[in-house]
């Protein structure tokens, strides 16, 4: 019979390759936490810049706002009343005139085509996002021609996508179809 006898006071183990590995792997970790910690500093400091540059932002714009408020009270009062109204008169005035006639036409002859008619177009309507609106009646002999006029004022990036209010088909006194259109149009005021 054998008696397996081991006369070490500890058995001899394999440990060298997992202490090299956790060294290794606490080294990699260390390294990482590092570079974590060199990062959030670095956002910090740049959010609180950040923070600075939107607080003299906003110290700005409320600057800005007391200024208005003290002009409008100023234009408010009833001694200012005439001259305001006259102002947004002539405000009015130039903002109407400085719609060219000649450069609506121009870009309607653009995408016009030969067998469509421009009837009448109205005095462009400005919005308050000094967006210009146009009202135009055209007409042709069919269909074709008016549908093609459509797209070309679609495809067109002087012009918006064009909405047709009233449709005319040819009667005695009017040998035209007609298409009322509303169509915005991009003419920097």
């Amino acid at each position: 019979m054998r008696i397996p006898i081991n006369l070490a006071s500890e058995p001899f183990r394999r440990d060298r390759p997992a202490l090299v590995a956790s060294i290794a792997g606490c080294a990699a970790l260390t390294i990482l936490l590092a570079v974590l910690v060199t990062t959030i500093i670095s956002a910090r400091n740049m959010a609180g810049s950040a923070r600075e540059t939107i607080a003299k932002l906003n110290e700005q714009i409320a600057h800005t706002q007391t200024e208005q408020a003290k002009f409008d009270g100023t234009l408010r009062r009833p001694e200012n009343a005439e001259v305001l109204e006259r102002s947004l008169m002539l405000n009015a005035l130039i903002q109407r005139k400085s719609i060219s006639w000649t450069r609506i036409f121009a870009d309607l002859e653009k995408v016009t085509p030969y067998n469509v008619r421009l009837i009448y177009i109205r005095l462009p309507q400005v919005n308050a996002e000094n967006q210009v609106t146009l009202d135009m009646v055209v007409g042709a002999q069919g269909t074709e021609p008016l549908q093609d006029f459509l797209k070309k004022l679609e495809g067109s990036p002087m012009f918006g996508p064009p909405s047709v209010s009233t449709y005319l088909p040819p009667s005695q006194n009017e040998p035209l179809y007609r298409y009322r259109v509303n169509v915005s149009y991009a003419q920097k005021l």
